[in-house]
């Protein structure tokens, strides 16, 4: 059996149907639990932004957040809901945004237990699903079959796809070779990431919100001209979304299953790698970066994601395949599903241009979420290696592996990196959510707790031996210093007030 034919049957042997609605299911059930917060509470996700700053041991919130959605803005959010569209229809568009809604209550679950549970190694905050798998369900085992499936997917088999996304949206653009623009990505790379963590963030800081800003922006003003077909797009995605058998013939099956899947790809909710950018977060209380990284899960789907599908379906730029690789829906003679569903959207606004621009969005996206992307595979080798005096050697083969896992994505196949990468997310959605699952009791206690003391008018502070949780032994050690941040922060806010 060759290769891609393995990676195929490991595929469709993870995505099976049991996974799509795992990831549903449980999206449902914390948010009935938690009685919605991803509605009731969005003033605070906002409001959580900028609360904490960095100090020596940690990244402040809005960085936190910047790396997470550094992660989740990526190449998901242009080749993957055209992957999306192009094998699920239309429809699928409706099941990314029924993904990001209820994945929103997973993603404030995973972050807030990622906080609880998270320790300092080197001066740096650390955690994510192996640490709060091993001090929270005190399954070792568990934990360690978590950390070697995240080191697999985000430093072997995740960067591949970012790295040739970018490579095809440069050779399409502006007809520069694979195996270069793979060189410069790798070199431009390997500048940030042996500046650990600290130079991960503040990068992230900066690129994250002026790719997305620029992005939608061009969006906006492509819809805004085309107003008149936007009823006809939503009309679209929702009939398509629940019919038997849509007038493309993608059958609503494939709609769940390709908006789910790619869903989860992009905003990354349930997935595990989130939670990891929130542990190193330095917060005064779980709840905080689990608001923020709920928020950062909305960003990449119902802005980012929503800009992309309707400048496609605006644009009708789109064909449709099945299962068998048969075409449904010809609109664009053979274009095969991926970057240039979106780039040729915007070339047929701006001639000459759209390829141009997409390249360079899809550049800053793709290269965000590799930063993020080493930023998981390295908590997750610090987790196996924390007890090694060598750790920091552990940490510089990491780097080179990836490195040359980015260049090595650059000049393959498309299909073959996809797949790969379709595997890595699955297998650590089964195992993170299963986790989440059984960890349900802690992560509806740090709500139930934030909200407590928020409507006793107090800025929360995290005391784990109040709610009975052990294990959590960085937050006993600050708590005396968390209650005087809290405490200084509530008077700068009033301050601020008094001068408004």
């Amino acid at each position: 059996m060759a290769f891609n034919d393995i990676v195929n049957v490991l595929n469709n042997l993870i995505w099976s149907n049991y996974l799509v609605w795992l990831c549903l299911g449980t999206g449902v059930f914390f948010s009935l639990i938690m009685v919605f917060p991803q509605v009731r509470l969005i003033k605070d996700m906002v409001r959580q932004l900028f609360t904490d700053n960095s100090s020596e041991s940690g990244v402040s919130s809005f960085q936190s957040f910047a790396m997470a959605l550094g992660g989740r803005v990526g190449t998901g959010n242009i080749a993957g809901v055209a992957t999306a569209i192009g094998f699920g229809g239309p429809g699928a568009v409706f099941w990314m945004w029924a993904i990001a809604f209820l994945g929103a209550g997973s993603a404030y679950i995973e972050a807030a237990l990622a906080q609880v549970y998270k320790v300092k190694m080197d001066g740096e905050y650390r955690g994510g699903p192996s640490f709060y798998i091993e001090k929270g369900l005190g399954q070792k085992w568990y934990a360690v079959l978590f950390a070697i499936s995240a080191i697999i997917s985000c430093g072997f088999f995740l960067p591949g796809i970012q790295a040739n996304s970018i490579a095809t949206a440069m050779n399409t653009a502006f007809n520069i070779p694979f195996p270069v623009t793979g060189a410069i990505v790798a070199a431009l790379l390997g500048l940030i990431i042996f500046g650990g963590v600290k130079r991960i963030g503040k990068a992230a800081e900066v690129i994250v919100p002026f790719m997305a800003i620029a992005y939608i922006i061009v969006a906006v003003l492509i819809i805004l001209l085309n107003l008149d077909k936007v009823p006809g797009v939503f009309s679209m995605i929702f009939t398509h979304a629940f019919s038997a058998k849509a007038a493309t013939g993608a059958v609503i099956g494939q709609a769940i299953m390709w908006g789910v899947k790619r869903g989860i790809y992009s905003n990354e909710a349930g997935q595990g790698t989130g939670p990891m950018a929130a542990a190193a977060a330095d917060v005064t209380h779980p709840a905080k970066q689990g608001l923020v990284q709920a928020f950062s899960v909305y960003v990449d789907t119902l802005f980012v994601c929503s800009a992309t599908a309707f400048m496609i379906l605006i644009t009708g730029m789109y064909n449709i395949y099945d299962t068998a690789g048969n075409v449904l829906v010809e609109n664009i003679p053979g274009v095969t599903p991926g970057p240039a569903f979106t780039q040729m959207a915007l070339d047929s606004f701006m001639p000459g241009i759209g390829k141009a621009f997409v390249a360079i969005a899809l550049f800053f996206f793709a290269f965000t979420t590799l930063m993020a992307y080493y930023y998981y595979a390295e908590s997750n080798v610090a987790y196996i290696a924390r007890k090694s005096k060598n750790h920091k050697l552990v940490f510089n083969v990491a780097r080179i592996t990836l490195l040359v896992m980015t260049f090595v994505g650059a000049i393959n196949s498309a299909g073959a990196v996809w797949a790969l990468g379709d595997v890595g997310v699955g297998l650590m959605a089964w195992l993170n959510i299963i986790a989440i699952l059984l960890l349900t009791k802690t992560g509806v206690a740090t709500l139930k707790d934030f909200e407590a003391q928020k409507k006793q008018g107090l800025n929360p502070v995290f005391n784990p031996e109040k709610l009975g949780i052990k294990n959590a032994d960085v937050w006993m050690e600050m708590y005396e210093v968390n209650e005087s941040r809290a405490k200084a922060q509530v008077e700068k806010r009033n301050k601020k007030d008094k001068a408004a």
